[in-house]
Formats: structure tokens, C-alpha cells, sequence
């Protein structure tokens, strides 16, 4: 066991163990509840890294004496789930015993790769838990998500990773408890802040911090200072508080600079926060508001690029798409900037809440039935595609008559 990971060798092995998380797991809480009584049904997780989402599915496979099969979906595919189901059929069949699949990062599965999954969970053959750290609503089937419960796991707090170094420190079978360390609380609280909730990396980065110190054979003591954590975290991920202040100061540096045009700068941000460990996806989304909230009309493809790049994070994830954010982000650098599109939702935005009680002009309205024509709606509505030249026909309510949101300088075109 020792040449394993720290963080895997002090892997909680039952809720005793197990920190964080207490909406879900408290002794009164429904998970808790449904394991207890062994009334349990599939499940998600859904979650960001670190948060113990594997290590929750292992307690309650052990907690409800069920087989336990892990499947990665990144790495695993149909001929993994039939030997899964085969294993599941001989468990049911001879022992009697359930089968708890447990499928990591399963949003990276498509849809006729769940489609597979689907009968085996709906019969009873397995018993699913996904992990995933992407909305189910987006990347789940439908079919498969009304078949589970989802629950959703945070970020972890300071002092719980505070208790995982601090057992991790002392124990003396799978931990450092057999080394003579010497670690100061505030050392102790600066990586577990330093972690962003994410056990994991606070795990590897004490691991990193006293390997880098450790003379194999001599029972020296081990002084762990705060420049040692600072290196140790910068070694195993760039130091990047995913939830905190540094997390919006690096977007928000990314956004003014491809508002700025400055690509160097623009792709510098890109590289910290991606190498850092943000999601390529949230990177993504936001280089996709940045193509219409500060491009828009002024240079349409914008759009047409991030919402590629999106695409492409969303099929090959990170490292691979990396390149494609990239380029993304240096051709809205470059582009030609406009707010156009922003300020005028905006201000229609304001109209319409201020306004929401006027009736669409009846020619506008829709008459799916007779009595709705007999009484008028769509009456006089001149059809445009049959008019060679442009007609004279009101599109807003009377009371908005000749509103405009688009200045005549700055009346949108498409590029």
C-alpha cells in the first residue's frame, strides 16, 4: 500500500472517517437515511474534484455489503459494462448480493453509451452511482436521470480539510503518523485554504512538501514551513483558489484583456487559469458571453469561434482543448469590440418588466383556431417575404411606438 498516493491510502473507509459534506451524509439526512435502511436506489454525485465523490460511493458499497465495480468513463467504454453486468448477473444470481456501479466522470459517456447502461439499471441488475462534475440536467439522459437521485456535494470547507491533514499527519498505518513531522496550525490552515476545498491537492501537496524533506533511513525531524506548502502546490497545480477572490481576479484579467485586444495578455490569463485547474467548460462559457457581450454585431464569427471551442471542450476536455480555447480567445482579442448588442437588451430588458401588462398588437397574434381569426388576431399582418420593397408595419406595442435600442451610428450589421 505504500507506494500509493496519500491521498488514496488515507481514503475514508466509513462515515466515521469522513469529512464534509454533512447535508448530505448526516446521520438524519435522506442518503444517510436510504443507506441505514438499505433502501437504496441509483445515484449521482455531482461535484468539483476533491470532494470525496468516489470515496462516498466505496463507503456505501461497504456499508451495504454490495459488490463494487469502478468503470472510468474516460477510459472505459461497452465492452467494461458488459463485463460489469456479467459480474453483476453471476453476484445476483449466486450470492444474492447487489452490484453498486460506480461510474466516474459519466458526462463524458454519450448518449448511446448511456442508452447501453439504461436497461441494466432499470431492471435492477446494478445499482448506479455517477460521478459527475457537470449539471446532469445537461449531460445525463433523461431516462437515466429520473431513475436517480441526484445529489450535490461542495466544495470542502477549511476546517474539514483541516481534520483530513491533521489525521493524515497522525496516522500511523496509512498516514505520516510513523514520521517525525513538525507542523505548525497556521502551516496546516495555509494549505487547506491553499486546497480550495479540494482534499485531494491538499493530500498530494503535504505528500510533495515532505518527501521533498525525508532522508530515507534517518529518524530526522521533518520541519514543514509555509514556503514548503507554497512550493509543493505550485509543483502539483498553480497556486488557484477555484471559488475565491484569485478565481474572479484571474477571469475577470482574462475578460478585460480580450476587451482590450492585447492576445498575449489574453492567452497568458487563459494558460494560468487553465493550468491552474478552472473547468474548461466554465472557461468556455464565458469566452462565450464575451463573443456577444463585447463583439456581437460588430464581428458575428466571434460567436460562431467560442461556440466551437465550447464544443470542443465539451467532446475532447482538457489537456486537448486547450488549443481551441486558445484559439478562441486570441481571435476575440483581435477582433473588433461593440457593447451594442448588451446595452440594448439591456434597456429592452428594463421596458419589459416595466411594460409586461400590454397585449401583443392583435395583427401580430397568433390564430391557431377559427374563433381567433373570426375575432381578429393576425388581421391586416402583411407577410414580408411577398413584398419586394420594404412595408410600413408597427411591431411594438402603440404605447413603445418608435422606440429604438439601436442608434442609427450604431445600427448592428452583420460582419
Amino acid at each position: 500500500m505504500s507506494f500509493l498516493p496519500l491521498s488514496d491510502r488515507m481514503r475514508p473507509r466509513n462515515f466515521d472517517e469522513f469529512f464534509g459534506q454533512e447535508e448530505i451524509v448526516g446521520k438524519k439526512k435522506l442518503l444517510r437515511k436510504l443507506i441505514d435502511s438499505d433502501q437504496l436506489s441509483s445515484l449521482i454525485f455531482w461535484g468539483p474534484p476533491g470532494v470525496g465523490k468516489t470515496t462516498l460511493a466505496q463507503i456505501i458499497a461497504a456499508q451495504t455489503k454490495s459488490h463494487f465495480v469502478i468503470i472510468s468513463a474516460v477510459m472505459d467504454g461497452k465492452d467494461e459494462l458488459r463485463k460489469a453486468v456479467d459480474d453483476a448477473q453471476y453476484h445476483l444470481r449466486l450470492e444474492n448480493k447487489r452490484t453498486i456501479l460506480f461510474i466516474d466522470e459519466i458526462h463524458r459517456w454519450n448518449k448511446a453509451q448511456q442508452d447501453a447502461l439504461l436497461p441494466y439499471v432499470e431492471k435492477g441488475i446494478i445499482t448506479l452511482i455517477g460521478a459527475t462534475t457537470e449539471n446532469p440536467s445537461f449531460e445525463i439522459i433523461g431516462a437515466l436521470l429520473s431513475r436517480s437521485r441526484v445529489f450535490i456535494l461542495k466544495y470542502l470547507d477549511t476546517k474539514d480539510i483541516v481534520n483530513i491533514i491533521e489525521r493524515a499527519l497522525s496516522d500511523k498505518e496509512r498516514g505520516f503518523g510513523k514520521i517525525n513531522i513538525k507542523i505548525d496550525k497556521v502551516e496546516i490552515e495555509l494549505l487547506a485554504q491553499l486546497s480550495s476545498g479540494d482534499a485531494r491537492a491538499a493530500l498530494n501537496s503535504l505528500e510533495l512538501a515532505v518527501n521533498a524533506k525525508n532522508v530515507k533511513g534517518k529518524n530526522i525531524e521533518i520541519k514543514i514551513l509555509d514556503s514548503d506548502i507554497k512550493e509543493a502546490l505550485q509543483k502539483t497545480h498553480l497556486v488557484f483558489d477555484k471559488k475565491g477572490e484569485e478565481f474572479y481576479n484571474l477571469i475577470s484579467a482574462l475578460h478585460k484583456s480580450m476587451r482590450g485586444s492585447d492576445p498575449n495578455a489574453a492567452i497568458y490569463w487563459l494558460a494560468r487559469m487553465l493550468e491552474g485547474g478552472a473547468d474548461p467548460l466554465y472557461v468556455a462559457r464565458r469566452v462565450l458571453r464575451f463573443a456577444s457581450e463585447d463583439i456581437g454585431m460588430a464581428n458575428s464569427e466571434a460567436l460562431v469561434q467560442a461556440n466551437a471551442a465550447y464544443d470542443a471542450c465539451h467532446k475532447i476536455g482538457y489537456p486537448e482543448c486547450s488549443v481551441h480555447l486558445a484559439q478562441a480567445v486570441v481571435y476575440c482579442a483581435k477582433s473588433t469590440k461593440s457593447n451594442l448588442l448588451y446595452t440594448a437588451y439591456e434597456q429592452a430588458k428594463k421596458d419589459a418588466m416595466e411594460t409586461s401588462h400590454l397585449g401583443v398588437p392583435i395583427h401580430l397574434r397568433n390564430a391557431p383556431t377559427k374563433f381567433m381569426k373570426d375575432i381578429g388576431y393576425g388581421k391586416n399582418y402583411k407577410y414580408n417575404p411577398n413584398f419586394e420593397e420594404p412595408i410600413d408595419q408597427d411591431y411594438l406595442p402603440k404605447e413603445l411606438k418608435g422606440k429604438n435600442y439601436f442608434p442609427l451610428r450604431d445600427r448592428p450589421t452583420p460582419s
